[in-house]
């Protein structure tokens, strides 16, 4: 699933799994607050798992790239919240 319009590219990238309750926290978070985001299904893209783990170091979901080339590992609301805000997202 894809959140973004087709004139603009997302700013965040979450890369997590349907049946991650965190997953679906911040997708739900990110949705809820309008942000255009690219959602890398973990389960449905074969490299989706070694990229979140280039990225972060770690094998925790979501992994939550933002545009500025910070990324976050299992963030609270609060947390994801607050990185949104500080970038202009929100």
């Amino acid at each position: 699933m894809t959140s973004e319009t087709a004139t603009q590219a997302p700013a965040v990238t979450l890369y997590g799994a349907d049946w991650c309750r965190d997953c679906v926290r911040s997708k739900a978070l990110l949705d809820s607050r309008g942000v255009s985001y690219t959602y890398v299904d973990l389960v449905a893209d074969e490299t989706g798992a070694d990229r979140a783990h280039a990225i972060s170091g770690r094998t925790q979901i979501p992994v939550i790239v933002f545009p500025d080339g910070t990324h976050q590992v299992e963030p609270s609301d609060r947390d994801l919240e607050a990185k949104l805000t500080e970038l202009g997202v929100l």
